[in-house]
Order: structure tokens, then C-alpha cells, then sequence
């Protein structure tokens, strides 16, 4: 990432440090982070009775559900969805960054349209990476986001905030009434309701919800109890990532649209989604739950990275695509293999622990990398740089050379 990206994106962080301090501290949030805690422990502990009792439960709702367990399948399955459409709009969402749906959609001759104003100016910046799971724009400042508008619109766009938004807002209300499919992720997933909790503060996914057909992206990891729990997770997520107490919407879906107005008969498709189809995404995460499982538990809000010191100089270039800082080099390990893992960033950590004194499941990825280093250098995967080191430790008593 360019030091211009990187200064604004630090300038960001301080700010929204500065707006969640208070918060952080309350005793409410103090309590909740208590509660989503156990939450959490208990989903991933529970993970697969929970998956195949929320995968029931979203049937019996008349949800289409398919289990994908890599990111090829996911991939494929939605494409599969998308009954011949050119054209899709896409909401945020870090796992499907993950499978690089957006890339693969595109090569298949599919427009993913983002309306998440975030992602959407960062899709306009083709040398531009989301810089945080919440806020991806976050490195780009207003001069900045003025001009890749305005190029990309071709239409001078002034460098104010509701110029801005209201020209990136206008290009996409023109073109979703021509969209026939919404693809959106899930921020918790409730086993027993068998339903899905999103939340935003823009209002597209509420937009996305009602196309014909929604096509809803979650990893495994996101299953929880009750669609209790799942209020109380995204409650924390708001906290920790915006510095709010609650985001703007919580949309729930549990089925396709419906309606028993008329003599109590059920009757399908009313305003909103015809189809309602939910891909499970596994894509290692069961090997993470293998050894252990402690970055499952991870609500998705990015306190990890904010004052991460190496994410600070180093930007998205310290994690796994949509996965960003430690977190995400531990998950590369799983979702790819142990050189993926060392190219994102594995012995880039200073293992300060700032994340996981951060992060409110307390998730020691630190000491997760840690362990991690040792593994790849045990099985001979190690820096270069390193190995020159180690050679003149061993030939000369010095890390230098002559």
C-alpha cells in the first residue's frame, strides 16, 4: 500500500479509536463482550450439531440450502443460481472476498455491482484493496474518492461527502431495478429459528433482500443458538468496528417472501425474494476446529488491526485478502497451506499481543502465529532472509555478514 494510503488509513483509525473509547469501557458493553464470549465458545464447541440443526430448521423454512466445502464449490453453486443473469448486485462481504467471487463471477461474463459505498468506491479503484472489514475505503481520502468517482462516472463529482454519496448513490439506484439476484453474506446465522441476521448501517442489503432471488454467502463459523445470541453478537461487532451502540438496520431473513392474508393461505412471493438460497461455506474451517478452533469465535469487527503496528505500516498486504492482520495470516494456513501462510505475513508479526488484547473474544492470535512459525520452520518453510542469517550465525558466531 502507497505511505499516502497508509497515513490516511492511521488518520481513520485514530478516529474511530477515539469515538468507541467511552464505549468500550461501559459496564453494558463490558457485560455483552462477557456474554458473546460464552456465545461463542458454546457455537464453536457445538459447531456441527448446530450447522446441521440450522441447515434443518432453514428447510423446513423453505430456505435452499447447500453445503459448499471449498471455495470452488461455492463459487460454482452460485453461479449455478444466477439462471443465465449478466448482471448482479453484491452487498459486503469478507468471505466472499475470501473465494474471490466477485473475480471469478466477472470471468464467467457476470457484473457484480457493490452497494456498499465502501466497496463500491474501492471496486472504482481497480489499485485499490479494502483496508478494513467494516469500513474498506478507509485509506482513501476525500480528494482521493472525489477523483475516482468523477473518472469513473466520467461527470465531475466535488470532493464533499454528499456529492459523493449522492453520485455514487444515483449510478446505483438506476441500475438495480434491470438486477434480478442480490448475493449478500451474514453476520450470525440462528440454528434454532433457522434464520439470518445481517446488519448494515446503508440499507442495500434491506434493497437486496427483496430481488427475485437472494443468494446468501456464510462460513460455517458464523452459526450461533438462538437468533438471541445472534442479536447480541452483531450487537458487540457494531461496538468494537463503528464505535455505535447498535447499526443502523438488523434485517432477519428466514424465508422467501410471504404472505397469509387472504384466508390463511400461504402464499409465496409477495414483494420480496422468490428464492431464498443459502450457500454454507466450509473451506477449512473444519481444519481450524481441529486445532482447537480459537479463531472461529472471531465476530468479524476488526479491533484486531486498528492498532496492529505492523497492519499500520504494512496495510492489507499483512493478512489474507478479505482476512486482514494476524487473524487472517492464521486463517491462510487453513484456507490455503503453510507457504500461503508465510507469504501473507507470518513472520512479519512483532507478536506484541495487541490483538488479542484488542479483540473482544480475547482470540490469542499471537500466540496462534507463534506456534505457526515454529511449525513451518520445523518443516523447513521459512524466510529466506532468515536462512542467510541462521548460515552466518552458524559459520561466523554473527548475524552479519563480512
Amino acid at each position: 500500500m502507497k505511505k499516502s494510503h497508509l497515513n490516511i488509513m492511521n488518520r481513520s483509525f485514530t478516529v474511530l479509536d477515539e469515538r468507541r473509547a467511552r464505549l468500550l469501557k461501559d459496564p453494558e458493553t463490558l457485560k455483552l463482550k462477557k456474554r458473546v464470549q460464552d456465545i461463542r465458545e458454546y457455537a464453536v464447541d457445538h459447531l456441527e450439531e448446530l450447522l446441521e440443526e440450522a441447515a434443518s430448521n432453514l428447510e423446513e423454512n423453505g430456505v435452499e440450502v447447500i453445503m459448499a466445502p471449498a471455495g470452488l464449490q461455492a463459487r460454482e453453486a452460485i453461479q449455478d443460481q444466477l439462471e443465465g443473469e449478466v448482471v448482479v448486485a453484491k452487498s459486503k462481504s469478507n468471505t466472499a472476498g475470501e473465494i474471490l467471487l466477485t473475480e471469478y463471477l466477472e470471468e464467467e461474463g457476470v457484473e457484480v455491482l457493490e452497494t456498499d459505498l465502501g466497496d463500491r468506491i474501492v471496486q472504482m479503484h481497480q489499485e485499490s484493496r479494502p483496508s478494513h472489514p467494516i469500513g474498506p475505503a478507509a485509506h482513501l481520502d476525500l480528494e482521493m474518492i472525489a477523483e475516482i468517482v468523477s473518472s469513473y462516472l466520467g461527470k465531475e463529482v466535488e470532493s464533499q461527502p454528499r456529492s459523493i454519496l449522492e453520485a455514487v448513490k444515483e449510478d446505483i439506484l438506476t441500475r438495480l431495478p434491470d438486477i434480478r439476484v442480490g448475493i449478500t453474506g451474514a453476520n450470525s446465522v440462528a440454528a434454532q429459528d433457522g434464520a439470518l441476521l445481517m446488519v448494515h448501517n446503508e440499507g442495500n442489503i434491506s434493497m437486496l433482500s427483496l430481488l427475485d432471488v437472494h443468494i446468501i454467502l456464510v462460513g460455517i463459523d458464523k452459526v450461533v443458538a438462538t437468533l438471541e445470541d445472534a442479536v447480541s453478537v452483531v450487537k458487540l461487532e457494531t461496538i468494537y468496528a463503528t464505535g455505535k451502540k447498535t447499526p443502523a438496520y438488523m434485517n432477519v431473513v428466514s424465508s422467501p417472501s410471504k404472505t397469509a392474508d387472504i384466508e390463511q393461505e400461504l402464499l409465496k412471493d409477495m414483494y420480496g425474494a422468490r428464492r431464498v438460497v443459502v450457500v454454507f461455506l466450509d473451506n477449512g474451517r473444519r481444519k481450524v476446529l481441529e486445532e482447537g478452533g480459537e479463531s472461529l469465535t472471531c465476530i468479524g469487527c476488526g479491533s484486531c488491526i486498528v492498532n496492529c503496528p505492523v497492519y499500520r505500516v504494512s496495510g492489507p498486504d499483512f493478512g489474507y485478502r478479505r482476512h486482514l492482520g494476524g487473524r487472517g495470516v492464521v486463517l491462510s494456513r487453513y484456507l490455503e497451506d503453510d507457504q500461503t501462510c508465510t507469504d501473507s505475513g507470518l513472520f512479519k508479526c512483532t507478536l506484541c499481543g495487541n490483538c488479542t488484547r484488542e479483540c473482544p473474544l480475547e482470540i490469542p492470535t499471537n500466540q496462534i502465529l507463534e506456534l505457526l512459525r515454529r511449525e513451518c520452520v520445523e518443516g523447513g518453510l521459512q524466510k529466506e532472509e532468515h536462512q542467510v542469517i541462521r548460515d552466518n550465525i552458524k559459520k561466523r558466531g554473527s548475524a552479519y555478514r563480512d
